[in-house]
């Protein structure tokens, strides 16, 4: 492993309390607007209301993954395999986000490929240099999952958000507050995991030091 610097676990707690209550009360209010405070939707009655978190947490994991190209985009320039940390990190939770929402099933196969394609690979810095690669392939789906409910004819509801759909202000207001409580959530995901991966860097780093001396 490259560089003493690259394997040493980030100080400090993952989650602190006063981020975990913040998120809390954001998933509590964002609740409250999309089950209670939203206007009820004229065709689709209340099953409408699971749109605001289906949506916000479409959304949160597209952020996961494209948190994934900039990690995988960052380690290829620096080879610090914090950012590698970063991407896998970010990977994890995206797919999680996403095994809850089944928006595409094509980006939900490409990063949990690329999750599995990791396990693939024992050297540290050969694994992440192919994960970056594959990550950056993967991320660039992303506009054409995103887009194709425009583009192609699918089972997916007619749009409500930007061309061919409108969206009452007031439901604008809970879907944004909702997207914020699961932005919220998907960083303290990635904290944890970040400093799990840190962690299980550092195990590598002296695993493999405790087999060079003993050769």
């Amino acid at each position: 492993m490259a560089g003493e610097s690259q394997s040493r676990i980030p100080a400090g707690a993952a989650i602190s309390l006063p981020s975990a209550l913040i998120v809390f009360l954001l998933l509590a209010a964002a609740s409250y607007g999309a089950l209670i405070k939203a206007p009820e939707e004229a065709t689709m009655g209340l099953i409408q209301r699971i749109f605001y978190f289906h949506v916000s947490s479409a959304w949160t994991g597209f952020v996961s993954f494209i948190l994934v190209f900039i990690g995988s985009i960052a380690y290829l320039r620096t080879r610090a395999l914090k950012w590698d940390w970063l991407s896998v990190a970010s990977a994890e939770v995206g797919v999680a986000f996403f095994t809850v929402v089944l928006v595409s099933f094509l980006l939900w196969v490409l990063f949990v490929s690329y999750l599995i394609l990791r396990t693939l690979v024992d050297e540290p810095e050969r694994r992440a240099m192919v994960a970056a690669v594959f990550g950056i392939f993967a991320t660039l789906d992303i506009p054409l999952v995103y887009f194709s409910i425009w583009w192609f004819r699918t089972q997916h509801p007619q749009p409500v958000i930007g061309d061919g759909g409108s969206l009452d202000p007031r439901m604008w207001r809970v879907l944004l507050l909702s997207w914020v409580a699961m932005m919220g959530v998907m960083s303290l995901l990635i904290r944890v995991r970040y400093r799990l991966e840190a962690v299980r860097a550092e195990v590598d780093s002296l695993r493999m030091e405790a087999t060079a001396n003993g050769r």
